[in-house]
């Protein structure tokens, strides 16, 4: 409240909401201390809202995958319903305004989430292609996704997350994410090239959090792109490149 009196705010009961991350043992117990705040009475809510991203206690994401397919999947119907009068580049307008979009908005933060989590993610866009396709369900949908030039959900996730720790590196990005990547030194010298410009991958604990971190995903996708990724002189060449390396990653 100090903070928000030097800031000169007030809370809105009408838009106020609190969640408690946390393991869930110490959750509970500071959940019953939260009664009220500036007057205003408070619940602990196990979801919120930030943004248009679905924040859970265990950041686990689920609850806003299973918003975004929910949504996706509406207007993929509906999409589908006016098909046949779309001309293919129209109906990809359309497919990209309410469906693709979706599934990139803030995707970054589901790196390192569990391939069964992005499986859900996965037969939105697979979905999207046989749609705008007018593939048939018996086909199989990796070449058309080929076809389409569409990277996979989680290529797409890493395509944010690499393309974020380059504009980090190259002063495009917020201080605060500059600040958790650091150059690797290695303490010896190392004949090859490949070890330039690497990143220090911190050392994380088992829990899958720790290994979701920004801080961990970030020089751990970074090291492994070749040189000529990583020394890429602009954001627009380092973007083709990068799309270019995770497309044959994907699809050969």
């Amino acid at each position: 409240m100090t903070w928000m009196t030097c800031n000169f705010l007030m809370l809105n009961s009408d838009k106020t909401e609190v969640i408690v991350l946390g393991p869930e043992h110490l959750r509970n117990k500071l959940s019953n201390d939260i009664v009220t705040l500036d007057g205003i009475a408070l619940a602990s809510s196990t979801t919120v809202r930030n943004l248009g991203v679905v924040f859970h206690q265990d950041m686990s994401f689920n609850s806003h995958i299973k918003q975004t397919s929910r949504t996706a999947f509406f207007h993929l119907r509906n999409i589908a319903k006016i098909r046949h009068i779309l001309c293919q580049n129209d109906a990809e307008k359309l497919v990209h305004a309410f469906v693709t979009s979706r599934l990139d908005y803030c995707n970054s933060l589901l790196s390192g989430c569990s391939n069964k989590s992005l499986k859900t993610l996965q037969l939105i866009q697979n979905a999207a292609a046989r749609v705008l396709t007018r593939t048939r369900k018996i086909d199989h949908i990796t070449p058309v996704l080929a076809s389409l030039h569409w990277l996979p959900v989680k290529s797409r996730i890493d395509f944010k997350v690499v393309l974020l720790t380059y504009k980090a590196l190259n002063g495009q990005a917020p201080s605060y994410l500059k600040e958790l990547i650091v150059p690797y030194y290695p303490t010896r010298a190392l004949r090859s090239q490949n070890a330039a410009g690497l990143l220090e991958v911190p050392r994380v604990s088992k829990s899958r959090m720790g290994a979701r971190a920004f801080s961990y995903q970030a020089p751990l996708l970074w090291n492994q792109l070749p040189v000529p990724v990583r020394e890429a002189d602009t954001v627009s060449t380092f973007k083709s490149r990068l799309k270019t390396f995770l497309f044959d990653n994907a699809y050969t």
